[in-house]
């Protein structure tokens, strides 16, 4: 559709003409249950939508966002217009504009199955049928004509007509009136795209967070849960508010600003396609947060991390919203940050910031190496690149550029900022200036400089240590040396380590500021020989580390002597960085993890190990060495999960990662018999997500058949359980499978967004190299194709889904090249997909080069 993707420069010039006042959006879903009206094309609903805003040019013209199959009647200052002439798809024209205008438009709305815009999802369990909305970047125009774009915000006033028997929910409360329509109430001025509805036979559960504020009045927050029925006996809702009350508290305290939109429900919801999203008011999630089986803490300080990342979102993103997504950071990464920063100090869960050093700064690595690489604060053309900008520099990179911060400024005075921050912009938009010039005020430091360095430029730097001794072992020099296209100022604490009691400790630190090409740190001088220089020791910058050549041999082999973990999980972050840079031999890291991974103390490093092994050896080790590799992995899992403490998580997690390596007939055996229940390994109970995953490379070797499949999916005929069983059969060795999968994502839009992902999951086995081999020219002969004609969504799985990376070889390379040189004038979005993964694959094909040298 040739409106479909918003530019920059139109919103701005919709933004400079128009002011709106508010919407009224009337939604009739109860043709979401029962057979459609109209088989032949989408299931509809009625959305009725009136907007009353104002035009400072009388007689301009504008238009109006709407992804929908038709529409009914439109109505501008009581003129009726055409339907036919003013709507092409995605925008209805608008001519003639008031002073004062009132609009009107009634259309037919599509329910979703790609998880874009009021998405519907029938429990196979049970058959009910389940809605909720999701609409960033740009989709709530799939459920309500509406100026789509973060800087028109206005009070939204919703109503629902739901079936009989049904609860919904939205940002405010409601209530069901005798008429049996939902209405709620309004809420402040919002951006369109965290407006929210969620309707179905929900199972809901509720508690109260009450404060005292500091004039003394008392504020009380209705707090809601919800899940699908199926899942209730699995829902763990007070936890949840035990982790939201914690949240509230801590933002309270730091913020200053009272939670400012009435009720917090927390929607569990099916076939997510993100983690979460921040509707004010009725956050939704991913329902695998509803955990079936049994986690390692990992799992619930994942979610407790994501539930305070939502609520940091309401300050910073909901009461004050970026005015363009270029300054997605002001929300992201601030919610990044806040959600570990608030985690670590309000919760459980206190050693955050080691599963932050570990797992989100290895995304933020990754995405700052990219050829799509930018700077935190984003040139963002249109709604395609915005909804490409979700990665690992927004999020992750942008979040440690802030933990710097807070060191740079100062905690209080970053508060203080925060704090007038939100006084001075609430309910507005705001640009990067807006925020740096309040942290001016508040910390005295000019923060351009620091602006530039870190927020407008892209690329990660290295910072390398150089050491000199003299005849008695003792430093003469210690300096550290800074590569990078932009050399940036890095505040940095060096540690020395050595070994004491057959433990590696650190027995000197210096703190230095990093500047230039190499700096020298004077405190360190006449310090003894350390085993280790581990530069950025407690993680205070954003840097890929390196070592000397004497702390890589100590590493070597006392890297599971390290007393501290997040000493450790930066020593393993940074062998990572090595090994993906064809720096290190893969299989060097490999034989690493195999030798110090069992003595790993948090599960959450442990489990970020497994992710790296199994990538290195998929991607990175030398063909030849493979299935030396291969074999080497799941004898040191399976010597592992003998050895792990009966019902631990350790064993629960050595227990995943020997069925993602399994390869040989004993193996097989072994998970069939645990599957079966002939074999047994003390402590680990073998739960129904414990089975799936057993079953899987069960599935892809050839072991398990169709029938196997049936069976397990006969044992837990759940939603949950059709995923696994899609992907099961999507990944056995026959090409006729092959085919069906791929006819089923790539020729078809029948399959919901989380089954094509569950599909494309199945289809790409790296153990099938061959059999999948024939499907890299058909990849670049269909993308484009379905870039067009579906749904980004959809449209990105599959590009990043199916790319041949497992052929990896210099034809794949050549391929994708030679496809890059002719479709230049493609979606610079899809360019973007397919460069990244190439960039992937040329890396993958160095890191070969090193290890087999």
């Amino acid at each position: 559709m040739p409106g479909e993707n918003l530019s920059r420069d139109e919103a701005r010039s919709r933004a400079g003409l128009l002011s709106v006042d508010g919407y009224e959006v009337a939604l009739d879903v109860r043709s979401a249950v029962g057979e459609p009206e109209d088989a032949s094309g989408p299931r509809t609903f009625r959305s009725l939508t009136t907007i009353r805003f104002r035009a400072n040019e009388p007689g301009a013209s504008t238009f109006v966002d709407l992804l929908a199959p038709s529409v009914t009647a439109v109505t501008l200052n009581g003129r009726q217009l055409d339907p036919a002439v003013v709507f092409d798809g995605s925008r209805i024209t608008l001519d003639g504009l008031a002073a004062e205008n009132v609009l009107v438009v009634d259309a037919r709305c599509a329910y979703s199955r790609t998880g874009e815009g009021l998405h519907r999802f029938v429990d196979p369990e049970d058959g009910e049928v389940y809605l909720y909305t999701q609409y960033e970047p740009a989709d709530a125009r799939r459920v309500f004509a509406d100026f789509e774009q973060p800087d028109l915000k206005a009070p939204f006033r919703f109503e629902v007509t739901a079936p009989e028997g049904w609860t919904v929910w939205s940002n405010r409360e409601g209530a069901r009136a005798e008429d049996g329509t939902w209405r709620f109430a309004e809420t402040a001025p919002i951006s369109t795209y965290i407006t929210a509805v969620v309707a179905g036979p929900y199972h809901y559960e509720t508690d109260l967070y009450e404060r005292e504020l500091a004039d003394g009045t008392v504020l009380r927050i209705p707090l809601g849960a919800m899940c699908r029925k199926g899942l209730a006996k699995h829902f763990d809702a007070d936890d949840i508010f035990l982790v939201t009350k914690q949240g509230l508290d801590f933002f309270h305290e730091h913020f200053d600003y009272p939670y400012p939109f009435g009720k917090y429900d927390q929607a569990f919801v099916p076939e997510y396609n993100i983690g979460a999203m921040e509707n004010p008011g009725c956050v939704t999630f991913r329902e695998e947060f509803v955990f079936r089986g049994k986690v390692t803490q990992a799992s619930y300080e994942r979610r407790a991390n994501v539930i305070l990342h939502e609520m940091a979102h309401m300050w910073f993103g909901d009461l004050v919203t970026m005015q363009w997504w270029d300054d997605l950071w002001l929300k992201e990464s601030f919610a990044d940050f806040m959600g570990s920063f608030s985690m670590v100090e309000a919760t459980r869960f206190t050693d955050g910031w080691v599963t932050f050093a570990n797992n989100r700064k290895a995304w933020a690595y990754r995405a700052d190496q990219l050829p799509s690489t930018h700077p935190v604060t984003a040139d963002i053309r249109d709604l395609e690149d915005a909804k490409l900008n979700f990665d690992g520099i927004t999020y992750a990179k942008g979040a440690s550029v802030l933990k710097q911060l807070v060191a740079y400024v100062g905690r209080d005075a970053f508060m203080e900022g925060a704090r007038r921050y939100f006084k001075r912009h609430a309910y507005g938009n705001t640009r990067l200036g807006d925020l740096l010039s309040v942290l001016e005020e508040t910390s005295g430091r000019d923060m351009k400089d620091w602006s530039r360095s870190w927020l407008e430029t892209s690329g990660v730097n290295a910072l390398t240590p150089e050491v000199a001794y003299d005849a008695d072992g003792r430093i003469t020099e210690l300096a550290v040396s800074q590569d990078g296209d932009t050399l940036r100022p890095h505040r940095v604490a060096v540690g020395l380590y050595r070994i004491e009691n057959s433990e590696l400790v650190r027995y000197a630190q210096a703190g230095v500021d990093v500047t230039g090409a190499r700096t020298v740190v004077p405190e360190l001088a006449g310090e003894e020989r350390p085993g280790l220089v581990l530069v950025n020791d407690e993680d205070l910058t954003y840097c890929k580390i390196r070592f000397d050549e004497r702390s890589l041999e100590t590493l070597r082999s006392s890297l599971g002597d390290i007393r501290d973990p997040l000493a450790r999980a930066l020593c393993w972050s940074a062998l990572w960085n090595l090994t993906r840079d064809a720096l290190m031999p893969a299989r060097e890291f490999v034989r690493l993890v195999l030798a110090f991974a069992g003595r790993e103390s948090d599960i959450g490093v442990l489990q970020m190990l497994h992710a790296w092994t199994r990538s290195a050896l998929v991607h990175y080790v030398a063909p030849g060495w493979r299935a030396e590799g291969g074999r080497l992995a799941a004898e040191g899992a399976l010597r592992e999960l003998r050895a792990a403490g009966p019902g631990s998580q350790h064993q629960l997690t050595w227990a995943r990662f020997f069925a993602s390596v399994a390869e040989s007939e004993t193996d097989f055996r072994l998970l069939s018999g645990l599957l079966a229940g002939t074999e047994k390994i003390d402590g680990l109970d073998v739960d129904q997500e414990l089975r799936w995953s057993f079953l899987e490379p069960l599935a892809a070797h050839g072991v398990a058949d169709e029938s196997a499949i049936a069976a397990e999916l006969a044992r837990d005929d759940t939603a949950s359980g059709k995923r696994h069983e899609v992907r099961c059969l999507a990944s056995r060795p026959s090409a006729a499978v092959k085919d069906q999968a791929w006819a089923a994502v790539v020729e078809s839009d029948k399959l919901s967004n989380a089954l094509v992902e569950a599909t494309i999951s199945g289809f790409a086995q790296p153990s099938q190299r061959e059999l999948i081999a024939p499907y890299t020219e058909k990849y670049f002969e269909a993308i484009e194709r379905v870039w067009s004609e579906r749904s980004i969504q959809i449209g990105m799985d599959v590009v990043r889904g199916l790319y041949p990376s497992f052929q990896d070889s210099r034809a794949t390379l050549d391929a994708t090249d030679e496809w890059l040189a002719a479709h230049g004038s493609a979606a610079p979005a899809l360019r973007r997909l397919v460069a990244e993964s190439r960039d992937d694959l040329a890396r993958a094909l160095r890191a070969q080069e090193c290890d087999g040298a």
